[in-house]
C-alpha cells in the first residue's frame, strides 16, 4: 500500500513520521510532481496538479473537518473523500465559542477597558434568558458547541438542513424555518459547512432578523459572511458586536476594517486547530477500514459538498 502526503501548510516531516509509525505496512511519501501513483492521499488544500497526476487514488483523507477547498477540485472518479470527524477539534471549538459568548454576556471587555483607565466599576447583571444562542450547523462540531453552551444555562437553538434531536437544544430544520430560528436568536454561532448554498448566508437580510443587540460568532468560514453587511449592522446599532475567527482572505489584510472596529474581536483562525497525533490515528484507522472494505465515518457527499 502506498500513501502520499500533500499539504502546502504544515511541515511534512512530522506528518510523514507519524503516518509511517501508524501504518508500518505502507510506503508513505511526500508528494512531488511526477511521484509514483498512490492508493490513498492525506491532504490539505492540494493543487489541481496533484489530483491530475494521482488519478488512481482510492481514498482522499482531508486533514480537517472543512472540505470546501477540496471539493472544488477535479477529483479522481473512483476516490472516496473522507474528512476528520473530530480528532480533538470539537472540544476546542466548544471552548472558543463559550469563551466568546461569556466574554460578551459578562461584558468583560468593558470591564477590561475600565480597569485600563484605573476605574473600579460595576454593571447590572444581565439575564441569560435574554440571550438565546442559535447554532447554525449541527454536525459533530456544532452539536458539541450547542451542548456546551446549554451547560451554562443559556437558551439554545440549533438550525440544520435535516432534523436533529439534541437534549437541551431546540432544534429547527430546513430553509423554510430559517427565519423562525433567526428571529428567536440573539447570539448567532456559525458552524455551517461552506457550500454554494451557504456562501454569503450571513448577510444584511439574515443578520437583520436577529434580535436587537445581536452578536455574531463566526468560526466556520469567512465566505459565509458578507463583510460590508456586518459592518453596516454594527454601525447602525442593530448588532452589538462580533467575534470573528475566519475571513475571506487569510491572513486578514492589514487594511481591512475588521482590525480596527471597536465592536469586533478578531482571532487568527485558531478556534479549533488540527491536532496531529489524534488526526493521524483517525486517518490510519480509516485507511485500514477502507482497505478491508468496511464503511468509514466522515465520507463526503459530493452533491451536498460536505
Amino acid at each position: 500500500m502506498r500513501i502520499i502526503f500533500c499539504s502546502p501548510g504544515p511541515k511534512p516531516e512530522p506528518w510523514l513520521a507519524g503516518l509511517r509509525a501508524a501504518l508500518p505496512e505502507a510506503v508513505v511519501d511526500n508528494w512531488q510532481p511526477g511521484a509514483p501513483q498512490a492508493d490513498h492521499a492525506v491532504v490539505w488544500a492540494p493543487p489541481q496538479q496533484f489530483f491530475d497526476e494521482q488519478a488512481g487514488l482510492k481514498g482522499v483523507f482531508n486533514m480537517g473537518a472543512g472540505v470546501d477547498a477540496l471539493v472544488k477540485r477535479r477529483l479522481p472518479p473512483g476516490a472516496v473523500v473522507v474528512r476528520l470527524d473530530d480528532a480533538g477539534m470539537a472540544v476546542q471549538m466548544a471552548e472558543f465559542v463559550c469563551h466568546a459568548l461569556i466574554r460578551h454576556f459578562r461584558e468583560l471587555d468593558a470591564y477590561a477597558a475600565d480597569i485600563a483607565r484605573g476605574q473600579w466599576t460595576y454593571r447590572k447583571p444581565l439575564l441569560r434568558a435574554d440571550f438565546p444562542v442559535g447554532v447554525m450547523g449541527l454536525g459533530v462540531l456544532g452539536e458539541r458547541v450547542a451542548r456546551a453552551v446549554a451547560h451554562f444555562d443559556f437558551p439554545v437553538l440549533g438550525w440544520s438542513r435535516t432534523p436533529k434531536q439534541i437534549e437541551g437544544v431546540r432544534c429547527i430544520a430546513g430553509q423554510a424555518r430559517l427565519d423562525e430560528f433567526l428571529a428567536a436568536t440573539r447570539v448567532l454561532v456559525c458552524l455551517l459547512p461552506l457550500t454554494d448554498r451557504t456562501e454569503n448566508i450571513l448577510n444584511a437580510a439574515t443578520l437583520g432578523r436577529l434580535r436587537p443587540g445581536g452578536y455574531v460568532i463566526n468560526v466556520a468560514r469567512g465566505a459565509h459572511l458578507v463583510d460590508a453587511d456586518l459592518l453596516a449592522l454594527l454601525d447602525s446599532g442593530h448588532l452589538a458586536g462580533a467575534a470573528l475567527d475566519v475571513f475571506r482572505t487569510e491572513p486578514l489584510p492589514p487594511e481591512h476594517p475588521f482590525w480596527r472596529h471597536p465592536k469586533i474581536a478578531v482571532t487568527p483562525h485558531t478556534s479549533a486547530r488540527t491536532l496531529r497525533d489524534e488526526s493521524i490515528a483517525q486517518i490510519a484507522g480509516k485507511i485500514r477500514a477502507l482497505e478491508r472494505g468496511e464503511p468509514v465515518a466522515g465520507v463526503v457527499d459530493p452533491q451536498r459538498g460536505y
